[in-house]
């Protein structure tokens, strides 16, 4: 079991920025690539960024590419999310998944996700 804890969150200006963290306890998360989604009232979980396991590789949703970056830092057991030049569209509840795939096209589909996070609230005011 990978036990997986947000924080970060809170409220900004649009414009602003927030790094979200992910701490893993448990079982060693190195093996495993991580994700970042999130998700509105009404609305699916969606895929925002994840990384592989190594660090090697990340990928984006188109709207957030050139604004957010996901990193890792296995030494510590944490992945972050650095969001800049945030939206109100970027409001949502943040959640940090753990998965054993490393394909960048499976990575963007919750399901291939193991371990989920409680999630922490963005919001962005306008």
């Amino acid at each position: 079991q990978v036990q997986l804890v947000e924080s970060g969150g809170g409220l900004v200006q649009a414009g602003g920025s927030l790094r979200l963290s992910c701490a893993a306890s448990g079982r060693t998360f190195r093996p495993y690539s991580m994700g970042w989604f999130r998700q509105t009232p009404g609305k699916e979980r969606e895929f925002v960024a994840a990384v592989t396991s190594s660090g090697g590789n990340t990928y984006y949703r188109d709207s957030v590419q050139g604004r957010f970056t996901i990193s890792r830092h296995n030494a510590n057991d944490t992945v972050y999310l650095q969001m800049n030049g945030l939206k109100p569209e970027d409001t949502a509840i943040y959640y940090c998944a753990a998965s054993r795939i490393e394909m960048g096209g499976l990575l963007r589909g919750r399901n291939w996700y193991e371990y989920w996070g409680q999630g922490t609230q963005v919001t962005v005011s306008s």
